[in-house]
């Protein structure tokens, strides 16, 4: 195994260069534990941690390692432990708005080329929620694979209303079928773990994601009662990086509760573009949608072309987003917030 596996690419090579001591090694963080970091040379396991300077020099939590980072290494020969010096510039990042915060943010996990998005069909199926978290991997250009989970518990007609409900609310994605107990979907979930490529699952406790990562990684992480139908929820404490048989890389996360957006332009416009297509067809150019004749996003509502839980939440996210800007701006003019520029995908245009 080498650190090629592992995912480094040129891309990252060349900021290794132009970023890390002479001295300095790479390795990719596959666990965060408070302030122990997990990494992998492409040798074996190491801990770390973090340098005295790297700490002084850092003004937003964002800056600090998460899971699927590259790091530079400093190698200390009489400790067992290695320090990392800095954090190499993201391709893509995962990350949400701090539940009861304004402006807070939190790195859920870095590099990430698919984020598989389980939602159960039988209890727990939410399509404003899954809406959130498509804006959430739509931001940074991950491509999103939608899991409906524990099929074997509703029937083939409830399945689909299911789906046409996500098709309803213009969602295109590929969706896979799931259940854990008759296995159907699991190969079509194995199929889109690519070798060198790095994968994630999302979605809420109780979701099935444990029972999945079971299947695929063979692993037997134990599952907990939710309910008398008997279905399982393991509830994942930390994020961590697991390298599959095949050679892909698949970030097992903990439930999320709450999905607060951040800015998140592309993101909700990606998500939402069909009511903004919808927008640019309205008589004048600066409809504001409400009783304006010839609004074209009341006519499809009121036709049944728009579904109206579609167009709130719409809303409700971009008034978050705008009003994550307005504070985030208002603390920066104030002096209280400038932070120096996160590793991020702003340095980079992603190829594809």
């Amino acid at each position: 195994m080498s650190k090629i596996d592992f995912g480094l690419d040129a891309w990252f090579e060349a900021h290794a260069a132009e970023l890390c001591g002479s001295d300095d090694e790479l390795a990719r963080v596959i666990a965060v534990d408070r302030e122990r970091f997990v990494v992998h040379d492409g040798e074996s396991e190491l801990f770390a941690v973090l340098t005295r300077k790297f700490v002084q020099a850092t003004e937003s939590p964002a800056d600090f390692p998460v899971v699927g980072d590259w790091v530079c290494l400093e190698h200390h020969e009489r400790d067992a432990f290695t320090s990392i010096t800095t954090v190499l510039p993201r391709k893509t990042v995962l990350r949400r708005k701090m539940a009861g915060t304004e402006i807070e943010f939190q790195m859920l996990a870095a590099n990430i080329d698919t984020a598989f998005i389980a939602q159960s069909c039988h209890l727990d199926f939410n399509i404003r929620r899954l809406e959130r978290y498509l804006v959430m991997v739509n931001q940074d250009q991950i491509e999103p694979v939608l899991l409906l989970t524990k099929t074997d518990l509703i029937s083939p007609e409830a399945l689909d209303q299911v789906v046409t409900k996500i098709r309803k609310a213009g969602i295109d994605h590929t969706i896979i079928k799931l259940s854990n107990v008759t296995g159907e979907g699991i190969d079509l979930v194995r199929e889109r773990l690519l070798a060198r490529k790095t994968c994630c699952l999302l979605g809420s406790s109780g979701a099935g994601k444990t029972s999945l990562l079971n299947h695929i990684a063979n692993t037997s992480f134990k599952t907990k009662s939710v309910s008398v139908s008997g279905a399982g929820r393991h509830t994942t404490v930390r994020r961590r990086l697991m390298m599959l048989d095949n050679g892909a890389m698949l970030i097992d996360m903990p439930g999320v509760r709450e999905l607060g957006v951040m800015s998140g332009r592309e993101g909700i416009d990606e998500r939402f573009s069909d009511i903004l297509a919808l927008g640019e067809t309205c008589r004048f150019n600066d409809c504001g949608h409400s009783n304006e004749p010839g609004c074209a996003i009341n006519e499809a509502i009121a036709s049944g072309d728009l579904d109206e839980d579609h167009y709130k939440n719409y809303l409700k996210i971009k008034q978050e987003s705008e009003a994550y800007e307005k504070a985030h701006a208002e603390k920066l003019k104030k002096g209280k917030g400038s932070r120096r520029p996160s590793p991020s995908k702003a340095k980079h245009k992603k190829r594809h």
